[in-house]
Formats: structure tokens, sequence, C-alpha cells
């Protein structure tokens, strides 16, 4: 059993200079596993990621959202990202492996490609697709909830979500002096980023997929 995560960047010719999230997403991917062995870029802003670990994949999806969505604006004046990213998990198995991800086969890749595909009809950035319709129902609705506030994050939010997804145990102080900024700054971003319900639907992701995979 995989995960698959199936991705485009939204808006992405409003910015220009394209580097400005393609060379962080690269490196972010790369440091996940090999390119075009468990992840490939093409089509201009398309990327395709195999998780071998499906436990692991909402948490990436999230880094990847971080991500997108700390990439500054042209406009100063702006507080957030012109930018956003759509992200469709799909949980199954791979049946096929090719030369490249591109080559690789199986439900975890049909399911990816079919939520993908209905995303934008959904108004939603992130949903998943595996063979159990009630996990489905229940995370699809959960992710579409959080997706409410993830589509809001301003450019310093970002930041945080990201700092707390890749050390989930630091503190408030810690991430204050992190950042160069006082505690109660942090408290306020914190709770703008809404990063205790963030946390809350990756643990609920990651104990009900637990508990399918038994």
């Amino acid at each position: 059993m995989i995960a698959v995560i199936k991705g485009d960047i939204i808006a992405s010719r409003k910015l220009e200079n394209q580097a400005l999230w393609l060379k962080p997403l690269k490196s972010l991917l790369a440091s996940w596993g090999e390119n075009h062995k468990n992840w490939e870029l093409h089509s201009g802003d398309f990327f395709q990621i195999e998780i071998s670990n499906p436990e692991e994949a909402l948490r990436k999806v999230f880094e990847i959202k971080s991500l997108i969505k700390k990439v500054e604006p042209t406009d100063k004046t702006k507080k957030s990202s012109m930018i956003d990213v759509r992200l469709a998990v799909g949980i199954g198995e791979k049946t096929y492996s090719g030369d490249s991800i591109s080559e690789n086969n199986g439900p975890a890749y049909i399911y990816s490609s079919e939520k993908f595909d209905v995303l934008k009809k959904e108004n939603v950035t992130i949903g998943v697709k595996t063979s159990w319709k009630s996990f489905d129902e229940e995370m699809n609705l959960y992710l579409k909830l959080a997706g409410t506030f993830m589509d809001k994050w301003t450019v310093s939010s970002a930041e945080l979500i990201q700092i707390v997804l890749n050390n989930p145990d630091i503190t408030q102080e810690e991430i204050g002096k992190q950042l160069g900024i006082k505690q109660n700054s942090v408290s306020g971003r914190w709770n703008r980023a809404n990063v205790n319900e963030v946390m809350e639907v990756e643990k609920m992701y990651r104990n009900k997929i637990k508990s399918f995979l038994k």
C-alpha cells in the first residue's frame, strides 16, 4: 500500500519568476526521494509524488501547501501569496513499476488522478481518495473545512506552519527566537494560522489510516 500525491500550482502564471516556487519545491521533493523515481515535475506546474508510507502523506501535503503559500507576493502591500496549490492524495496498491514514476500504475495512481480531476469542480484544494468510502467521506469533509482557513494563510502564517510541521514539539518561545519575534507575537500568528486545527486534522488522518491499513 502506497500514497500518490498529484498536484499543480494555482495561478502560477501570475508570477513572472517561476523559480520563486519551483526551486524550493524541487528542494523539498529532493529531500523526500529521487527525481523521476519518487517524484517528478512536468508540464510547467504539475507534479507527482509517490510516498511509500501512506501515514506520512497528509503531513507532506501540508508541507507543500505551506511552502507554496510562503512565496512572497510581488505586490509588497499584500500579505498573502499570489499562488496556491491543488493536491490530491490517492491511497492503494502499486501494481506496476516502470522506469520512472510517470510509468507506474495501480489503484493509488488511479485514485489520485480521479480525485485530482474533480478537485477544481468541488472548489477545494486538498482531497483524498481510497477504496474505503467511509474514510474518504470523513477525511474530505475535514479537509474541505480546513481549506477554508488554509487557503487564506498569509506568508507569515505559512512560515509558522512550516516550522511546526518540521518540528512538532517546538515551543512558541523557541519559534519566537527562530523568527526574531516576541512570544506574544508568535501566539497571535499561531491562532491566525489555526495551527492546532491543522495538527489535529493531520493526527486524525494518521490514526484513521492506521486502523484501515490493519
